[in-house]
């Protein structure tokens, strides 16, 4: 049997050591994990040749039945899972401390170092140190790695919160420079994308099949990776998020646009469960055929037709699906079980499924 060997952040800095997995794999006689900074270790390759032996895997922030088990609840997801499955509702008082546990989730957040502050302390100020502790530290990898795009990643950086506040939450570049083109900013967003900062959100102009083939990259949103940094990050006026805002948040009693948290936390699930972000826009001066939808899921069995879920995410109670509606008329042919994604309980209703926001990792 082999024994395990952890190359603690080897990837990061010490690139010869990284280029000698290939030889020490061969050996046989252990086995490696290596970890480190993705942007560092995107850097620190020159003179070495990547092993083959690599595989790499994707790390995200702690999902929903991640921090169940944190917090010593082992019980909670199965019974989600069960429902799921068997497509039922959780009934009144499963489903009131499912939505209270998650919404302590989603201000707490999926950083281990905040969900350890949390476990250890239940203080919500220790809570919201940690997190700028890691927002810190994106901000000093932007100026330690972008190299000449700093500047415009930092711009794009603190943009995030202002721009999903806005109703449609696309990401507008006159917000960063009048006149500005994404050609001179695509750079940018990817590199927050690829180092794991940000989710990007493609519009596809078309839900069907191809919706990569479809995609418009000058329409996108730009969520934060982890939900619990975008609300440190938006309320940062005086540099830390008082406990009383954490308790308002907890309840649903702040006065904000929630709209933001909620489709963002909903965006963080979906790219944890491996899934590229597409939504739907249509602009025209006919309300008829203005729609917008937040999220495009295709499946994962493509057949001939009906391949593409379309997803709105509503965050209060009283809610219109005109959009929806609409998608579903247009484009019959195309889309499988329409969703809903809300705060109440599972159920369907004229061929559309309303899910628990706890159900998101499922799908």
């Amino acid at each position: 049997m082999h024994r395990q060997k952890i190359s603690k952040r080897c990837k990061e800095y010490c690139p010869r050591a990284r280029a000698a997995i290939k030889f020490l794999v061969a050996d046989g006689r252990y086995d490696y994990i290596e970890t480190g900074s993705l942007v560092s270790i995107k850097k620190n390759t020159k003179g070495i040749v990547l092993p083959s032996e690599e595989r790499s895997i994707s790390m995200y922030p702690m999902d929903f039945e991640e921090f169940l088990w944190a917090t010593g609840n082992d019980m909670l997801m199965d019974l989600i899972r069960k429902m799921y499955t068997e497509q039922k509702p959780l009934g009144q008082a499963f489903h009131r401390q499912a939505m209270d546990t998650f919404r302590l989730y989603m201000i707490v957040g999926g950083m281990p170092q905040a969900v350890n502050k949390y476990v250890e302390t239940k203080d919500f100020d220790a809570v919201d140190a940690a997190k700028r502790d890691v927002l810190t530290i994106y901000r000093n990898d932007i100026f330690n790695y972008a190299g000449d795009m700093a500047d415009k990643v930092v711009s794009i950086f603190d943009q995030i919160p202002s721009q999903l506040s806005k109703h449609e939450k696309r990401f507008r570049l006159s917000a960063l420079k009048p006149g500005a083109k994404y050609r001179d900013w695509d750079d940018a967003f990817f590199w927050l994308k690829d180092a794991r900062v940000v989710n990007i959100c493609y519009n596809s102009t078309g839900p069907n099949i191809g919706l990569k083939m479809n995609e418009d990259r000058t329409t996108l949103k730009c969520y934060m990776n982890d939900t619990g940094l975008l609300i440190s990050h938006a309320f940062d006026e005086k540099g830390i998020v008082s406990s009383e805002i954490y308790q308002k948040l907890l309840f649903g009693k702040l006065e904000v646009n929630e709209g933001m948290f909620i489709e963002n936390i909903v965006a963080q699930m979906l790219t944890a469960s491996d899934n590229n972000l597409f939504f739907y826009s249509k602009s025209s001066e006919d309300a008829e055929k203005r729609m917008e939808i937040d999220f495009l899921l295709q499946k994962e069995k493509v057949t001939s037709r009906h391949n593409i879920r379309p997803i709105e995410v509503k965050s209060g109670k009283n809610y219109t699906l005109s959009s929806l509606t609409k998608c579903m008329k247009k484009f019959g042919e195309y889309i499988t079980t329409p969703t809903v994604i809300h705060s109440a309980d599972y159920k369907v209703e004229n061929g559309i499924t309303y899910l628990p926001i706890y159900m998101t990792p499922l799908l």
